[in-house]
């Protein structure tokens, strides 16, 4: 159901959150996320693969797809804007299934990545394309935790206030991209 609900949210978002929401509510996070993209994901997967110790625990963790610019002066980061979420489809079940409560990015996602999500119980949301700089404006704290050497595509901890997404995928079937596609 799309019934477009706004909701203040609170990191770590609980199971019985993520059980509640539904497809097409927009939330306002306040808390913690966790930035990675592309090499990111393989190197996290890759580690995982290795019986390697990751750099961050996941269970709970939300997953941005975003590398953040340097911060102007006196801000705590530059543009921030999620990135197209396919590109990480290949590393998406692997992750979901190390317990990330959710993931955010922009567009639909495979069909792999999407069951993956829903059966470990992961939120599927998505940011605000081409708002990079509102979205920026919305992080508190910036903190590098890992592969340091990827510059804005390393694993950055974000500290976030009313940070704006929209529920894309639910864990009870909803897909927001299906309703979109009937207009």
């Amino acid at each position: 159901m799309i019934d477009g609900g706004e909701i203040k949210v609170t990191t770590p978002l609980s199971l019985e959150f993520r059980e509640r929401a539904s497809a097409g509510d927009r939330l306002l996070i306040t808390g913690r996320l966790v930035t990675a993209r592309d090499q990111a994901h393989r190197r996290l997967v890759e580690a995982l693969e290795k019986g390697e110790r990751l750099p961050l625990e996941l269970k709970g963790e939300i997953i941005y797809y975003a590398g953040p610019t340097p911060a102007p002066p006196g801000k705590a980061a530059g543009s921030v804007g999620p990135t197209t979420s396919s590109r990480m489809d290949p590393y998406t079940p692997r992750l979901a299934a190390e317990g990330i409560a959710a993931c955010i990015g922009k567009g639909p996602r495979s069909p792999e990545a999407k069951r993956a999500l829903a059966e470990n119980g992961v939120l599927y949301l998505v940011g605000i394309g081409g708002a990079a700089a509102l979205l920026g404006s919305r992080v508190r704290a910036l903190r590098l935790l890992a592969y340091e050497d990827l510059g804005p595509e390393a694993v950055y901890e974000l500290e976030v206030e009313d940070f704006p997404v929209l529920v894309a995928y639910d864990l009870k079937g909803g897909d927001v991209f299906a309703h979109l596609a009937r207009w």
